[in-house]
């Protein structure tokens, strides 16, 4: 059945847009901070909430990390476990993660806050998941650009008009192809649910775009419109 987001009828040009490398913003602006952020310290499972076709599940198991995905589509967790026969993708909810408590040491969530109509119920699950001691890290989009909106036309466009940033609202976005429900929230919205899990932030970044189409390049970097998040779970007292 239809999740009613768009995933369903949008998997295919999904697909197609992300081959094996990523559009734009993975490539150019997120990959690197966030493989900057598990490259070298020692995690051994890795969950990645809303993996889709399981690109950034096959980075991390290049890590040498046992990663399992999952994600809610169908089609994409059937792409996912056929470009990686050796892996482990389920489907099934973000707000209902079919884990015990404690199953991860990492938990990635990249770009799939926005996707989630109840974010408080996923925060809560992610954060149930993670060992203590554990990561979650975050890639999202920030909340001033889900507020806004170009002004004019073109590479010149005269500026980036943000408007009724703390309404939250879910708002349907396309491009070539794919037709997807996002949601608008303002940072509060994401920031307080994360804080009372208990959670402790320890890296922030709004990352520039690294590589590229130098006009592309140059349009992004006027208005970013990526975050990255590092949050660690408290051990329990003794």
């Amino acid at each position: 059945m239809d999740s009613g987001n768009g995933w369903d009828a949008s998997a295919e040009a999904w697909i197609a847009d992300m081959g094996e490398s990523g559009d734009f913003s993975r490539r150019n602006v997120l990959d690197a901070p966030m493989l900057d952020r598990i490259r070298g310290r020692g995690f051994q499972s890795a969950l990645d909430v809303g993996c889709g076709e399981g690109r950034f599940c096959r980075m991390m198991a290049e890590l040498g990390i046992a990663t399992t995905g999952i994600d809610p589509t169908a089609r994409l967790i059937e792409v996912a476990r056929s470009r990686d026969a050796q892996g482990s993708y389920i489907e099934g909810q973000a707000e209902a993660l079919p884990f015990a408590d404690a199953s991860f040491d990492l938990v990635v969530s990249y770009l799939t806050l926005i996707d989630i109509d109840d974010v408080n119920a996923a925060i809560a699950e992610m954060a149930r998941v993670l060992s203590p001691g554990g990561t979650l890290l975050i890639a999202n989009l920030n909340s001033f650009s889900t507020a806004g909106t170009w002004q004019g036309e073109g590479e010149s466009a005269r500026g980036y008009l943000i408007d009724n940033y703390l309404e939250p609202r879910a708002e349907w976005v396309g491009w070539r192809g794919i037709l997807i429900r996002n949601w608008h929230r303002p940072l509060a919205a994401y920031m307080q649910p994360l804080l009372g899990q208990g959670l402790r932030l320890v890296h922030f970044d709004e990352p520039a775009a690294r590589d590229g189409e130098p006009a592309r390049v140059a349009r992004y970097n006027r208005a970013p419109y990526h975050l990255i998040m590092e949050w660690t779970k408290a051990y329990a007292p003794r």
